[in-house]
């Protein structure tokens, strides 16, 4: 296999992913773990601009309705985002790749039963049962959270992957019993070869490159269903509620991930675009990462197609093209008179 290196579609897509997740830590760091708050701006001892801020030089994403930098707040945000959708997809896979190939392997007559229940899972939304699944856990109540930030991204890793870990399984056994059925795995069996070798010397390593494909699939999926319940004001390490019934504030998100972004600056879509816009794009970048990072690497392993040089043509200008019709016809010529020669 080609190093996945040489492909510009996988590092164009790493790059993106690495800016995103390594600057967010590196900017915690120097920054501190809060954004800047800036009310309003000056110019002349009057106020020319009150939060929320449009895009300027000093906020290049604008500012909140509470004047908090929405660019830091990105930067904040993005190591929860990535890495909560990367450990849904990891945990997701590290459990229906086991159950993927038992179903193509072991249960192989119960492998249409087992399809027939898992069928109906295609058709419902997975943000419902992420929804009614999370919302004890991530909705902050009266008394407060008793668990940390990360217990609780850990809980709704393991949650949302637990969800359709029935679909991918059953994914993966199809794929693993189309390919149990040929003859190479035949003859194998015919050797004396057991199941579990079968799966590891046979199986894992034709389906590699398709496991990694799935995987970037889940991830995407993943940052799909993040959106869906940030709009539901549902975010990944809790949502901040406040019970004032008076001076109470809308619901917030507490780690300042993209999903938690988007969904409470969602309402302010047509007054001020630049807050539910700036989560919404960086969204778009991380899918279009992954996608790229999919692709680049589905062209090294398939390896690269080169496409033939043309060959340089050489222009000849008329007298030369009458010279070589010359040269041709005598040439006949005297062939000709050969072949007379011949038969006298």
């Amino acid at each position: 296999m080609k190093s996945v290196w040489r492909q510009p579609y996988f590092v164009f897509g790493f790059t993106i992913l690495a800016f995103f997740l390594i600057g967010s830590f590196i900017f915690e760091w120097i920054f501190g773990p809060d954004p800047k708050q800036t009310y309003f701006l000056m110019e002349n001892g009057r106020v020319i601009e009150a939060a929320p801020l449009s895009p300027s030089w000093m906020h290049p994403l604008g500012t909140d309705q509470y004047g908090y930098d929405m660019f830091a707040k990105i930067m904040l945000g993005a190591k929860y985002t990535i890495i909560s959708a990367m450990g849904v997809a990891a945990v997701r896979m590290l459990i229906a790749v086991p159950l993927g190939f038992a179903i193509g392997t072991y249960w192989q007559k119960r492998r249409a039963i087992i399809n027939s229940a898992i069928d109906p899972l295609h058709y419902i939304p997975m943000t419902i049962f992420s929804y009614l699944m999370l919302y004890p856990v991530l909705w902050e109540p009266m008394e407060g959270f008793s668990t940390t930030v990360w217990e609780r991204i850990i809980i709704q890793v393991v949650l949302m992957a637990i969800i359709t870990v029935p679909i991918v399984a059953s994914l993966i056994g199809n794929e693993a019993n189309l390919l149990y059925q040929e003859e190479y795995i035949l003859a194998s069996k015919t050797l004396g070869a057991g199941r579990p070798r079968i799966i590891t010397r046979h199986l894992f390593p034709m389906m590699r490159e398709k496991l990694f494909v799935l995987y970037g699939q889940q991830v995407v999926e993943t940052l799909v269903v993040f959106t869906h319940l940030g709009l539901l004001q549902l975010y990944i390490g809790g949502t901040a509620v406040s019970y004032d019934p008076m001076f109470g504030d809308p619901p917030k998100s507490i780690a300042y991930e993209w999903a938690g972004l988007f969904g409470s600056s969602f309402r302010y879509l047509q007054g001020v675009p630049w807050l539910p816009l700036g989560p919404a794009i960086c969204f778009a970048l991380l899918i279009l990462a992954i996608s790229a990072m999919i692709e680049g690497y589905t062209r090294a392993v398939n390896g690269q197609v080169k496409i033939p040089k043309r060959k340089k043509v050489a222009f000849l200008s008329e007298d030369m093209i009458e010279w070589n019709q010359q040269q041709l016809q005598e040439k006949m010529q005297l062939l000709y008179k050969d072949k007379e020669k011949q038969k006298v």
